[in-house]
């Protein structure tokens, strides 16, 4: 099948700071409305479940950014991301005319993990990281099946490991690796919603929006410290998930997810 023959479709990841600021939110769902043909939506919502874990006496652990996920923990961000924060979005959606349907990765059995085994970080010390996954598995046509019935998916940061365990996993990754097992079957654009307007080359102007970056640009802007930091993994998940068949991956602000906005990775 051409690419000129393939439907297009919209994946648009959101993050926590933007799920727990309902004008944001509001703004958001709002332009994810107005998106023509089909589309996905993968969210976060880890202050939420930081938030509720203190409410109900579980400890928060973070290592380099990232949440240890022991039982009590796993219980929580599983009621806060597939409960709380997922069908609230999916209520508001359907308010808007989006028929959304709200899933985890072990409903419909759309994205496997495998728990993530301990690991060395930088201090030198072995984390484990607990009951988080990372990614084996998108059934892709499972996915499809649902979109092809004209339903609008909304993915929480869970998924499963086929044994019966929920695992908490990195909604970055769920949304790219959702957005490159669909590229099999749609054309694909990935967009990832933050607080920036775009991968910038000066990080105190917020005007210095880089337009597009290729292989070739982010090797040149990694080397010479254009782009670092937080956004050094987002750049190459982008690329990764160009290189394996999306079609374009957009870096934006949360109130400017229309495709004319913000940086394109292509």
């Amino acid at each position: 099948m051409h690419d000129d023959m393939k439907e297009k479709l919209t994946v648009v990841k959101v993050g926590g700071a933007v799920v727990e600021d309902d004008a944001q939110l509001a703004h958001l769902l709002a332009d994810f409305a107005a998106i023509e043909g089909r589309k996905v939506l993968v969210h976060g919502g880890g202050r939420k479940a930081t938030k509720m874990a203190e409410r109900l006496g579980v400890e928060t652990c973070m290592v380099e950014g990232r949440r240890v996920t022991d039982s009590a923990m796993l219980e929580v961000v599983t009621m806060v991301y597939g409960g709380l924060v997922n069908k609230n979005i999916v209520a508001r959606m359907q308010a808007l005319g989006v028929n959304a349907i709200g899933l985890t990765g072990a409903d419909a059995g759309i994205i496997r993990s495998a728990k993530r085994p301990p690991v060395v970080v930088k201090s030198g010390d072995t984390v484990d990281y607990g009951f988080v996954g990372d990614v084996t598995r998108v059934d892709h046509e499972a996915l499809a099946s649902l979109i092809e019935a004209g339903l609008a998916p909304v993915i929480a940061p869970l998924t499963h490991d086929g044994e019966g365990h929920m695992l908490n996993t990195n909604a970055d990754t769920m949304a790219s690796e959702t957005a490159k097992a669909l590229a099999k079957t749609y054309d694909v654009t990935l967009v990832f919603a933050f607080e920036k307007p775009g991968v910038l080359s000066n990080p105190d102007d917020d005007t210095s929006v880089i337009a597009t970056i290729t292989h070739s640009d982010f090797e040149r802007y990694r080397d010479d410290g254009t782009i670092s930091g937080g956004m050094l993994p987002k750049v190459s998940n982008a690329l990764a998930a160009v290189d394996a068949g999306v079609e374009r991956v957009v870096i934006t602000r949360a109130d400017a997810i229309d495709g004319q906005h913000g940086t394109v990775i292509c």
